[in-house]
């Protein structure tokens, strides 16, 4: 089998075939570089172009972009001026003999093309392959027959109009040529020969040539490029402008003064009672220590740890981050923090043992069904009950602790010393200062502006219903228009519904951005113009994505180009069964802002409640509250591709399973593709569907767990046909029977390589279960709790408070982009998932502190005072 590699060193080798680059899907080379080469197809398509209204043929600016292109033009253009010197030096006197004749040959061409616009006055230039007799009209113009016409007197004014806009788009996009030169290049693909250029008349700088417009731009006209190009329109998707930063503004209300000292005391005010708790436990280690030491409490001198701004210190034992005191081995640096050393204490500590993969696999035809390969069907071993054993770690009678045995990473000789990282009296200091401003400067109490449930026409416009419970008034989610959400009223209206746990809808989210294409075929090719030099990745990178198999749960590599086909296409199985594939958290190799800036500007513009979610300069944010230089939490934002089919598959959806996030996020459903499947797949899928039913069935006959009427359904909801995700949020209060149920069905699951889920150490952080629509109703009827359960349309954005358990099934190949930020009603969820996080057992993915939320809560309160300081002067304030 012989390999094909292309210009950009990409294998197109695939099951012996050569696939061919399709045109929507850029090549790995410079895209700025120009051409003088048209194809047929384009000059055909050139001069059929419905024509433009006339425009003034001013002289144009140079712009930045086309400054960059022109060094790159006028370089590619003497290399083919010599290219061409070299030819008609070559050889002998027929060479230069044969150029001579095609030059003769082109000037004729040319000169019968300028001769039928004369003749014709209502006809579009013709083919060169077509007989005078074959003559292509505009749309509206009536039949020839036998070289004669009758039409009225408006339709010859009609034709000659036309006519007159042909001759003057050709004589402007000559002039614009003789005018500028080199310069006189399409702004998107730096071409210009042999193509209309339509100049903008808003900038009087950029050109646009018809392919370009028709084939990244084909929601605009001619005529709509001329009014205001794509550029000045902020949705230009050129390589330069899709690696550009700051081309759009991204804050869509100002605050005035007063607006912003509101939302800072509100901030300083909620995140006060969290600093005086992490202020309480560190004088409490202080007390600890002084007993110990058998000082004052004001006596007591603590050491500081040297740890640079970009270094994160975490506990050995639980993997929490620290952020002030801890205690730590003067030998062998073993680091505890004060929560698991008042555990040591108390005699509570879990020792977190190291938790073992339950999952085997059994090969594809079990994940399809079929009975288990013998080569693959040995089942992993339980042994940690008996390898376990319990490993002593005490602390002293007087509250000192020595550091933790060798098992658990220690050295166990050594007493641990109370370390800081922080000055001594910051923590205090900032307490103190925090109470004074509140009690110096009051301000009037929030309004209430929630009418959902007395305004009945608000309900109707505002409310969507999500859910069914009896006797809750609940049912119903906050779903205002993204035009709504600018005024300062819904702003406390969101904040009422988000105070109380509730998850917000945001309709229409992207009419509040520029319009930027989220085609993947755009975002590819951004990545290729950024990358085409680099010498971080490698072309072996970006030609193949790790995507994540939906039916076996693992990672699998993949050509990018064909999982992007896959994306608007499909994909499936032999048997014909849908292969889902996603991509998560992509691109993966660096930050969505700097790998994708004008995407990411579009997102955080489209962003509703800025507020809240800008993860630059959301006011109320606080994880944008840490200063610059020092080491922040990656909260995105990250770009979510996943392939969707409408129809519950069961076994196999591209899901994102249930699961609890640290923080609270905002989700955009950026662009959707719907795939159609055929009958002769439907059937196949519905013959496939059974098999697995038999497959649930016995293995769990054989656990002994089957119960009565308790096999997952394939039967499916009702859904909405325009909606393209499916969201499942629990509230908080029901998180408790959510987990009991989870428990206590938890075989009836699978998980990786399809294999049954044995046993759950956490059954929500574990991400191994997904409800299906049987599941909820069992849930219901068992312990009498379900979600809210809605379908998140195009432009939608989904607010989700922290400590909400959510799962989300896609119904159409969906692009969605999150982004994470810390909402100062939601820190008392964050630090109870903190919590639960470190009981998780070590290796645990969930296990790790990313958030850091204590470090976020003083550095929080730190600079909304300082940022306050700079207010008051402007203010006039009543004490």
């Amino acid at each position: 089998m012989e390999a094909v590699v292309a210009d950009d060193g990409v294998n197109l080798k695939r099951k012996g075939l050569t696939e061919s680059l399709e045109d929507s899907w850029p090549e790995m080379k410079d895209s700025v570089k120009p051409t003088s080469d048209s194809s047929a197809s384009e000059i055909e398509e050139e001069s059929s172009v419905a024509f433009p209204k006339l425009v003034s043929n001013k002289k144009r600016k140079r712009s930045k972009a086309d400054e960059v292109k022109e060094g790159k033009t006028k370089s590619s253009r003497k290399t083919r001026a010599w290219k061409k010197r070299d030819v008609c030096n070559e050889g002998n006197g027929d060479g230069e003999e044969k150029v001579k004749q095609r030059s003769s040959v082109k000037r004729k061409e040319e000169e019968a093309q300028e001769q039928e616009l004369q003749l014709v006055p209502f006809v579009k230039t013709r083919s060169r392959n077509r007989n005078h007799s074959d003559i292509r009209f505009h749309e509206d113009e009536t039949d020839v027959v036998n070289g004669s016409c009758s039409q009225s007197e408006s339709d010859l004014s009609d034709s000659r109009l036309k006519n007159d806009k042909f001759k003057y788009c050709r004589s402007m996009t000559r002039s614009l040529k003789a005018d500028l030169g080199d310069l006189a290049i399409c702004h998107q693909c730096s071409k210009g020969e042999r193509r209309y250029l339509f100049i903008c008349t808003y900038c009087e700088e950029r050109l646009y040539c018809f392919p370009c417009i028709k084939k990244w731009y084909p929601h605009l006209s001619h005529d709509d490029v001329i009014e205001k190009c794509p550029f000045c329109r902020g949705i230009c998707n050129c390589c330069i402008c899709l690696q550009s930063s700051g081309l759009i503004e991204t804050s869509k209300r100002k605050l005035t003064n007063y607006q912003k000292f509101y939302h800072l005391r509100y901030l300083i005010g909620s995140m006060l009672p969290f600093l005086k708790k992490l202020r309480k436990a560190q004088d409490q280690e202080i007390e600890t220590e002084a007993k110990v030491q058998g000082l004052e409490t004001s006596q007591v001198d603590i050491l500081e740890t040297l740890c640079s701004n970009e270094e994160r210190v975490f506990c050995n034992h639980c993997a929490t981050s620290i952020v002030d005191l801890h205690r730590r081995c003067p030998k062998c640096s073993y680091e505890l923090c004060l929560n698991c050393c008042q555990e040591l204490r108390g005699g509570c500590l879990s020792e977190r043992p190291e938790i073992k993969s339950q999952f085997v696999n059994r090969g594809s035809q079990y994940m399809h069904g079929e009975d288990t390969e013998p080569s693959s069907a040995s089942a992993p071993e339980d042994d940690e009950a008996n390898n376990h054993q319990s490993i002593k770690w005490n602390a002293d009678e007087n509250g000192s602790i020595t550091c933790a045995p060798k098992e658990l990473g220690g050295c166990g000789e050594c007493a641990l010393e109370l370390k800081r990282i922080l000055p001594f009296t910051r923590m205090s200091d900032l307490e103190q200062k925090a109470e004074t401003f509140l009690a110096s400067h009051s301000i009037d109490p929030m309004m209430s502006y929630c009418r959902c449930s007395s305004d009945l026409e608000m309900s109707s416009s505002m409310m969507r219903k999500a859910a069914s419970r009896n006797g809750s008034r609940d049912n119903y989610l906050y779903s205002p228009d993204s035009f709504d959400v600018l005024k300062l009223e819904e702003l406390l209206h969101f904040q009422e519904h988000w105070s109380k746990g509730e998850p917000v809808i945001v309709r229409n989210s992207l009419n509040n951005a520029a319009g930027l294409s989220w085609e993947p075929s755009v975002m590819w090719r951004a990545l290729l113009s950024e990358n085409v030099d680099s010498a971080t990745t490698s072309s072996s990178n970006m030609s193949e994505v790790k995507a994540i198999d939906c039916l076996a749960n693992c990672e699998v590599e993949i050509k990018t180009r064909d999982f992007f086909q896959g994306y608007s296409k499909g994909r499936r199985y032999g048997n014909f069964w849908p292969e889902m594939l996603k991509l998560k958290d992509w691109p993966p190799w660096d930050k969505f802002e700097n790998l994708l800036p004008r995407h990411c500007d579009e997102f955080i513009s489209a962003l509703p409640f800025q507020e809240y979610s800008d993860p630059r300069s959301g006011i109320l944010n606080i994880a944008a509250k840490l200063p610059e230089g020092l080491l922040k939490p990656d909260l995105g934002p990250k770009t979510y591709i996943a392939y969707g089919v409408a129809d519950e598959l069961g076994r196999g959806d591209s899901v994102t399973k249930l699961h609890c996030d640290m923080s609270d996020a905002v989700n955009i459903l950026m662009h959707t593709a719907e795939v159609t499947i055929t009958e002769e797949q439907m059937t196949a899928m519905e013959a496939l569907k059974q098999k697995h039913k038999q497959q649930n069935e016995k293995e769990l006959q054989e656990q002994n767990v089957l119960e009565r009427e308790e096999i997952v359904s394939d039967e499916n909801g009702v859904h909405d046909e325009t909606g393209s995700a499916l969201w499942d949020i629990f509230r908080r209060e029901d998180v408790p029977k959510l987990e009991e149920y989870l428990r206590k069905h938890c075989k009836e699951f699978r998980h990786t390589f399809c294999s049954p889920v044995t046993k759950v150490y956490h059954p929500i952080h574990d991400q191994s279960c997904f409800l299906t629509v049987e599941h909820k109703r069992k849930l219901k009827a068992e312990f009498g709790i379900e979600p809210w359960t809605f379908m998140q349309k195009l432009g939608e954005a989904v607010f989700i408070p922290a400590g909400c358990p959510h799962q989300v099934r896609n119904l159409k190949s969906c692009t969605k982009v999150a982004v994470d930020f810390v909402s100062p009603e939601n820190i008392h969820e964050c630090l109870r998932m903190t919590e639960e996080f470190r009981q998780l057992p070590k290796n645990h993915k969930a296990r790790e502190d990313k958030l850091e939320i204590k470090k976020m809560v003083i550095y929080a309160v730190e600079e909304a005072l300082k940022e306050l300081e700079t207010l008051l002067p402007d203010l006039s304030l009543k004490a």
